[in-house]
């Protein structure tokens, strides 16, 4: 089962609701005699509350494209622009790359393949031309095939995402800021590790997915545009999961407002502003 578009704090009302309905479903069907006991039940209400998600800048993709290896380093421009999650990453296969596009057809996880979660996941994904540049580099660096996963491992078969993140991501970037190496490979040093925070953090395959909504929205693209690149079944998750708003965007959005605004629509009713008294001072008894 892939997993789901909406963040992990939405999951415990969406297995409430899908456990509900399988009991109602074996209790229609004669398997399952009694009261729903799902029914009744509610989220804890002192639970934590969801963590934050991060949402990558261009400029922070741009520095983890200039640090990672390949095939890391298409496979996370692959996230990041063009959108898909890391299953349809690593089930994607040359022959699913035709015409300027990515066709998305079926996920891979934990070798196990599934289709699309909805049918606005089989939509074709365009390929812009810094993606497309990293996938033929890509197809000539191994044996330029042309059939068969694009991510494949010495056997052929798919790469497995998380190696590549345990093995190629993160040693990339996260590196000591004296000698410049891997935490793995400090233990002989004659100092402390500590991280290069200079180097953007690690925040998982997803965070490039939601940059890309992100991104795309600060570059003026609408919602239902972002919606269809990122093959939502329904707009707002888009805007509600992965559009991210920067504090930049938050100021510029209000200096537009600001001078947007009509400086006659200020009505000074108690003439704060006018040094001049509200009288005539000949009328002041």
């Amino acid at each position: 089962m892939a997993k789901s578009d909406q963040p992990e704090s939405q999951h415990g009302e969406a297995c409430q609701g899908a456990i509900s309905g399988l009991f109602k479903l074996a209790k229609r069907e004669g398997f399952f005699d009694g009261e729903n006991p799902v029914r009744d039940t509610e989220i804890d209400p002192k639970a934590a509350p969801p963590a934050e998600t991060h949402a990558y800048t261009l400029e922070e993709i741009q520095a983890i494209l200039d640090l990672l290896p390949e095939p890391a380093a298409t496979i996370f421009s692959i996230a990041a622009f063009a959108g898909l999650r890391r299953g349809e990453i690593a089930a994607l296969r040359w022959e699913d790359y035709r015409d300027g596009q990515l066709f998305v057809s079926r996920s891979l996880w934990r070798n196990h393949l599934n289709p699309p979660k909805t049918a606005k996941g089989c939509a074709p994904v365009p390929v812009i031309r810094q993606v497309a540049e990293r996938l033929e580099i890509h197809r000539m660096s191994s044996e330029n095939n042309r059939v068969g996963p694009v991510f494949r491992n010495r056997r052929g078969n798919p790469l497995v995402m998380d190696t590549v993140e345990n093995r190629m991501v993160r040693p990339a970037l996260n590196r000591c800021v004296t000698c410049g190496k891997p935490e793995g490979g400090h233990a002989k040093a004659d100092h402390l590790w500590q991280r290069d925070d200079s180097i953007p953090a690690w925040y998982g395959w997803h965070a490039a997915r939601r940059g890309l909504g992100s991104n795309l929205y600060r570059l003026g693209v609408k919602s239902k545009i972002i919606q269809a690149i990122l093959r939502h079944a329904d707009v707002s998750i888009t805007e509600d999961y992965y559009i991210k708003t920067a504090d930049d965007d938050v100021r510029s959005a209000m200096t537009t407002l600001e001078a947007a605004a009509s400086e006659k629509s200020l009505r000074d009713t108690y003439r704060t502003l006018d040094p001049r008294p509200s009288v005539p001072a000949s009328t002041v008894q």
